[in-house]
């Protein structure tokens, strides 16, 4: 898990998913349309057209967007909250947890306890005495890296970052709070099997990557498809099969931009095999006022088969193939600027690795 409990990084807090808020970094919304079936006096069934709803994709991009939304998420819910975080120290997200439970919400948390267990012991301890029934995550997975709140089964936030206020200011975080109707009853059923210690083999709706379930296979496939530019971040990057995908991609032409933190040299002959491959990598010191704690691929950006990748997996075996993971994977143009624009960004302001 290398650095992430030492420093597990930001939530990337989000901006409330309303129809027309202007306080997120970018939507990406669709009208689907409805139908339903009503019978005739005689018995003949006809569809009758319904309102169509509004599906919404929000991204958050972190340090920049701020907390007031992922606490406004919270404070919106009238039936239920289902919370997994891999580390919570955030106090104002447990107060307002147990504010929703005392206003009869019913309110549900899942809390990492093989890396983070020190960490979320307070949380742990304060929700279970506050109405919120917390249980720690099953020992079955290396460790629960998902970070996913959702809200009355409707509107769920998949996030790259901890609820971790002390790093709020300075990690570089994505999330994309939406309200695909397939998305979050995957996500609430596989939260349901988690809560309760069962197994169970999740189901992507449209657009989710789980871990241990399929996120290597998917994240591969991204790499190994693209035909024009990859750009990466991640906080990880020791994985070898990861790593040859990117050098493979670059030796075939494509353009590949990697952006990280460089802590202590850690990951210094992955950097140096890269670069001989031809990738573009670029690295900001541990000190410095950004930590790329993000978990992000855009490929193919500007051409019709872009994608984006984001969401909770890191580059490392555990992370693909032992941990509870969520990822996010859309083609939605507004997403995928969204997150281009920070890791382009970013990508400027790191030092050339050499």
């Amino acid at each position: 898990m290398s650095r992430l409990h030492i420093r597990p990084a930001c939530l990337l807090a989000a901006a409330a998913l309303v129809a027309g808020s202007g306080a997120t970094a970018g939507a990406a919304t669709a009208a689907v349309a409805a139908t339903t079936t009503t019978t005739t006096a005689a018995g003949a069934a006809r569809p009758v057209a319904v309102a169509p709803s509004a599906v919404t994709y929000t991204l958050v991009t972190e340090p920049a967007a701020g907390y007031g939304a992922i606490y406004d998420l919270i404070g919106s819910a009238t039936t239920s909250i289902d919370l997994t975080m891999y580390e919570l120290t955030d106090t104002t997200a447990e107060h307002d947890l147990a504010a929703a439970a005392a206003r009869g919400v019913t309110v549900r948390v899942i809390l990492d306890q093989n890396l983070e267990k020190s960490n979320n012991t307070a949380a742990y301890t304060y929700l279970n005495a506050n109405g919120v029934p917390t249980h720690w995550a099953s020992t079955t997975y290396a460790a629960t890296h998902q970070k996913t709140l959702t809200v009355d089964g409707a509107t769920t936030a998949i996030m790259s970052g901890n609820l971790t206020s002390q790093y709020y200011s300075t990690s570089r975080d994505f999330a994309v709070i939406e309200n695909n109707s397939l998305d979050v009853k995957a996500i609430e059923k596989v939260f349901a099997a988690d809560y309760a210690g069962t197994a169970i083999t999740p189901t992507d709706g449209d657009h989710l990557v789980w871990s241990p379930t399929d996120a290597q296979s998917k994240i591969l496939a991204i790499i190994n498809g693209a035909t024009a530019s990859l750009s990466v971040e991640n906080e990880e990057m020791g994985y070898a099969t990861v790593t040859t995908a990117l050098e493979n991609a670059a030796k075939r032409g494509v353009n590949v931009e990697v952006t990280m933190t460089n802590d202590d040299n850690e990951y210094a002959s992955e950097f140096d095999a890269l670069t001989a491959a031809g990738v573009h990598v670029r690295t900001y010191a541990y000190t410095a006022s950004l930590y790329i704690h993000a978990k992000a691929i855009v490929a193919d950006y500007g051409t019709s088969a872009a994608t984006v990748d984001v969401g909770s997996q890191n580059f490392s075996s555990a992370s693909l193939n032992k941990n509870r993971e969520l990822g996010f994977i859309t083609t939605s143009a507004t997403i995928i600027s969204g997150i281009n624009t920070a890791l382009a960004s970013d990508y400027a302001g790191g030092t050339t690795w050499s």
